[in-house]
């Protein structure tokens, strides 16, 4: 009897510390530094880096080479972008959904904690991405799309006309919603540090608001072929005449760019990039040099290397569209500079020298800016020459290669406004070429290489995967757009 009273009482003090043990067991197991709750900050400083080391990555390994900045040193398939050949764009497709996913949830925990400026921060973002991917693509899954956790795997193809009147729509709401009287209550922002008030103001959700305006204004020129099936110079004019509603970027300190700041885990993403990987195999091509040269642009000594030609350091190119058979020798040439593998500023989404070039044109055409096309072209040299860290040349702009023509015909000044605003797009995502493909400009030169039936291209080829992953939405999408080639036009180039 005593032997069991021992047995129960031992049980009894077990019993006790295995319950003490559990309750401390949540206490013990939890991160102090992982947050309990998901809030927009958490989720936004992250997805701003990995959107934009996507457009970086873009930037240099497509539209430099199809925009003749760069070609290949080597190129004996025949194939590829300075050839005209572009192949089903699978990355840029999966990377950008990916993104879109992280956008949604950021802004479907904002309205559920009621916090506006998160919510437009996320619209400005939708409505950026949205744009580059129909841009690229043409017809994309948009009001159906991100709706997997609905069940929804196979999303119908919005029309681009339709995407991009939601994607202005957006844009609008985003305008109003943001308050600059706030800080953003969870932090986390960092392209333009709203994470804070300067005295009374929040000077960061000042500079969104200018960024959703400014996109705006990209995306109504854009389309301006479509006046008429989109008030585009009535919304234009709504922007331009109402600066203190609409505000745009003003000055460099606008600019829209995620400035890497060196530190785990958010470096540029060619920090580590091996030298075969970086500038061994491409060289800056003999026309985008051209003009650099010719005027002593100051970007170049940051944009590129120089190499030795007869005891002189020159900056040298080679052509585009070479033929096959040809291949240039290594460290003859010009190619990206190291400078570039650590530069913050790599990670531009749009800059106040693209909203100064907007204007040019827009005044070009009429519109009341409340300068001239001169004004405004040269602002947006001198601007992109100091967001890249160079310093403007005394009477660079009055040289004979560079100096405003103002008694030339419309068109020709408009090619003089698009030649500079095509420098200014150096590592913006793919909009040179969308310019491109939108007025004609710049005219790039026809390489020997290039077969005659490959034609510039108008889109990029969709996804291969979709055959079997949503089949009957992507045949419907082809079967609107009237094929899925390269030299297929979209909505607003028709």
């Amino acid at each position: 009897m005593k032997f069991s009273s021992k047995i129960v009482l031992t049980l009894g003090v077990l019993m006790i510390l295995i319950t003490s043990c559990t309750d401390k067991f949540e206490a013990l197991n939890t991160d102090p530094n992982r947050p309990k709750d998901v809030t927009p900050g958490v989720l936004l400083g992250q997805m701003q880096y990995r959107i934009i080391i996507n457009n970086v990555s873009a930037s240099r390994n497509f539209t430099n080479e199809l925009m003749q900045v760069d070609a290949p040193r080597s190129s004996t398939s025949g194939q590829g972008l300075h050839r005209y050949v572009v192949q089903p764009g699978q990355a840029v497709w999966s990377a950008y959904y990916d993104r879109l996913t992280d956008i949604q949830d950021i802004y479907n925990v904002s309205e559920r904690l009621k916090e506006n400026n998160y919510k437009a921060i996320a619209l400005v973002y939708k409505s950026w991405a949205y744009s580059i991917l129909t841009d690229l693509y043409g017809d994309v899954p948009y009001s159906q799309a991100i709706k997997a956790q609905e069940g929804n795997f196979s999303p119908a193809f919005d029309k681009q006309k339709d995407i991009y009147i939601q994607i202005l729509k957006d844009l609008e709401t985003a305008n109003t919603l943001f308050d600059d009287t706030k800080a953003l209550t969870y932090g986390g922002d960092m392209v333009y540090n709203a994470n804070v008030l300067t005295g009374s103001k929040n000077v960061g959700i000042q500079r969104w608001k200018k960024f959703a305006n400014s996109l705006r204004l990209r995306l109504l020129l854009r389309i301006s072929k479509r006046d008429g099936e989109i008030s585009v110079n009535q919304q234009i004019n709504s922007i331009l005449s109402d600066p203190s509603t609409n505000p745009v970027f003003v000055s460099n300190a606008d600019d829209a760019i995620f400035r890497f700041p060196g530190t785990f885990p958010y470096f540029n993403p060619y920090y580590n990039a091996r030298l075969s990987d970086w500038s061994a195999g491409n060289y800056y091509t003999k026309y985008f040099l051209t003009k650099l040269n010719s005027s002593s642009d100051p970007r170049r000594a940051i944009w590129m290397s120089t190499v030795t030609v007869s005891g002189a350091s020159v900056y040298q190119g080679i052509d585009s569209g070479f033929p096959p058979s040809l291949e240039y020798i290594v460290g003859r040439n010009s190619s990206y500079n190291d400078i570039l593998k650590t530069l913050p500023q790599l990670g531009i989404m749009m800059t106040y020298a693209e909203v100064e070039f907007i204007k040019a044109e827009l005044a070009l055409k009429g519109f009341s800016t409340g300068k001239t096309p001169k004004a405004h072209y040269e602002t947006g040299i001198t601007s992109s020459i100091v967001q890249w860290g160079a310093t403007m040349p005394a009477n660079f702009l009055s040289q004979s290669e560079i100096s405003y023509n103002a008694t030339a015909s419309q068109e020709a000044q408009l090619e003089q406004i698009m030649l500079q605003k095509y420098y200014a797009f150096f590592f913006v995502d793919y909009q040179s070429w969308f310019e491109k493909r939108r007025t004609g400009y710049p005219v790039l030169p026809r390489g020997t290489g290039i077969p005659a039936e490959n034609i510039f291209p108008s889109r990029v080829p969709y996804p291969t995967y979709l055959q079997s992953l949503n089949p009957t939405n992507l045949q419907l999408a082809v079967t609107s757009m009237g094929g899925d080639k390269s030299t297929i036009k979209v909505w607003w180039e028709k």
